[in-house]
């Protein structure tokens, strides 16, 4: 098993106006994204080369989109560790990033 590569915790997970969890969690491991509930119950998941990951067109900072088996999700991701103050990149930015590494690992490329 390998180290999990991103998690985001508090998430707000939607499909299209419907809210499916206002605290769920989002994790990237082994290759895999996965959309989890509050309580850990798995949402979806899909490998990182089959998911399809940007930014809405209108709307305020923070959100994230996602599209894992044909299903498209609304990631509303909250600030970067709040502690260490607002240097850190917001969730989004580091979401994304986290995606395009671990679609580089999948294929073999170097990061």
């Amino acid at each position: 098993m390998g180290d999990t590569e991103f998690t985001a915790r508090g998430v707000r997970i939607g499909r299209w106006l419907r809210s499916l969890t206002r605290a769920g969690q989002v994790r990237i491991k082994d290759g895999r994204l996965q959309l989890l509930t509050s309580q850990g119950r798995e949402i979806d998941s899909a490998p990182v080369q089959h998911v399809h990951t940007g930014r809405p067109l209108f709307g305020r900072g923070g959100r994230a989109l996602a599209t894992l088996n044909g299903h498209r999700y609304t990631l509303t991701l909250g600030p970067a560790d709040t502690r260490s103050g607002p240097s850190g990149p917001p969730d989004e930015n580091r979401f994304l990033e986290a995606v395009h590494t671990a679609r580089a690992r999948a294929r073999g490329q170097r990061v």
